[in-house]
């Protein structure tokens, strides 16, 4: 390689060094602004305390492959948790208590496995994966893409 592309790839191979670099406060914020491009139900008193509680390292990766979280008062009482693996987006219904931290401990199980099933995966209040279960189908704000990146 000549100098010049030696000086033209570093700053490629410093992006991801880059994200990492980031503060967790930054991180978290990022994930509340994916939110707000993406989410159709956001609001930043409803997404904010949920992305909060989830540990930075899984938002860092969540980022990286360009999954989202979306509060989604549609989702019953029944099946408050969802994941919309086809477009990769987590969802949970912030006006039932228990539905943030199911979903909270479903994306820390599913970042730490990097792990993303592409069918739709909905679980109750207790945590419990639901079968057959309907929900609500995702559709992002007009405009917004959901670019869900897997390896």
């Amino acid at each position: 390689m000549t100098r010049m592309s030696h000086l033209a790839v570093l700053p490629l191979c410093l992006l991801p060094a880059l994200a990492l670099a980031q503060s967790d406060r930054e991180v978290a914020e990022n994930m509340v602004t994916r939110a707000a491009n993406v989410c159709p139900g956001h609001s930043t008193e409803r997404t904010t305390p949920t992305v909060k509680k989830v540990p930075v390292g899984a938002l860092r990766v969540m980022l990286e492959r360009g999954l989202v979280m979306c509060p989604d008062r549609r989702l019953d009482a029944a099946a408050p948790a969802a994941f919309y693996g086809r477009l990769g987006v987590f969802t949970w219904n912030p006006d039932v208590p228990a539905a943030s931290a199911v979903i909270v401990g479903r994306i820390d199980e599913m970042t730490r496995k990097d792990e993303y099933p592409v069918q739709t995966l909905v679980w109750d209040a207790k945590g419990t994966a639901l079968v057959q279960q309907t929900v609500p189908a995702f559709e992002p704000r007009p405009g917004a893409a959901v670019l869900y990146n897997v390896r």
